[in-house]
């Protein structure tokens, strides 16, 4: 399968994917896919990682990264990437824009390649996942970048091939910059061998790792809360 081959399944799948008729989809899908219907999640992992860490570098240093993380993910795609290779979004794309279903006239930017929601959620997942090291806490934060992922297709402002580089390119950041962050602590002793029934390996309470988990269960249910209002 040749270049133009693959451009144009990506688009088939997207129209094939983008979409519903339901109110109570559209609702829950515009709730989901809105930054700040996530900063509790935010603000629950500072939590998480200010409790658990012993002194003000160690949280800076996890602060910093997580960051980094968005900046080398996100910002770098938004700034300099989607501009340069400038392919368009599929809600904006001359050729099937028309086709594509839209959620209250939200089309997004010109460019859609590739996805910084997916790239920004995934790089959080995978390098939150590495130095908290809790397997439902992964599964949790790997879930819930995906249904970020989805929530772009179903709008039709990101083709699914903008999704997998973006899913690509932000599970490498998140691993380099966990690579980062076990330079900054090389001469600092971490705890990745902790062995008890109430701390994952890397020491985290694991009441405090529940926390988070629940926080983002909440919102969840808050999305769907919020969906089933509108929708009646």
């Amino acid at each position: 399968m040749d270049f133009t081959s693959l451009i144009q399944a990506d688009k088939q799948l997207l129209l094939t994917l983008n979409g519903s008729d339901s109110l109570f989809m559209d609702a829950f899908i515009s709730t989901l896919t809105a930054g700040v219907t996530w900063i509790p999640l935010y603000v629950a992992l500072l939590i998480l990682v200010v409790k658990n860490n012993e002194n003000a570098r160690q949280i800076i240093q996890i602060v910093f990264c997580a960051a980094l993380c968005v900046v080398l993910a996100g910002t770098i795609d938004d700034t300099l990437v989607k501009p340069t290779v400038a392919r368009w979004r599929p809600a904006q794309d001359p050729e099937i824009g028309y086709l594509v279903d839209v959620v209250d006239g939200y089309r997004g930017g010109r460019f859609g390649f590739f996805s910084a929601h997916a790239a920004n959620t995934f790089s959080i997942a995978v390098f939150f996942s590495l130095v908290i090291r809790n397997g439902f806490l992964a599964m949790s934060l790997i879930f819930w970048s995906l249904v970020n992922c989805w929530t772009r297709i179903y709008l039709g402002v990101h083709y699914p091939g903008d999704i997998l580089i973006g899913l690509l390119w932000g599970g490498m950041v998140g691993l380099l910059v966990y690579r980062l962050f076990l330079w900054l602590n090389r001469k600092q002793r971490l705890r990745t061998n902790f062995v008890s029934s109430n701390y994952t390996s890397t020491g985290y309470q694991l009441s405090d790792v529940d926390m988070v988990i629940v926080m983002l269960h909440f919102l969840f249910i808050f999305a769907l809360f919020k969906a089933t209002i509108v929708a009646i």
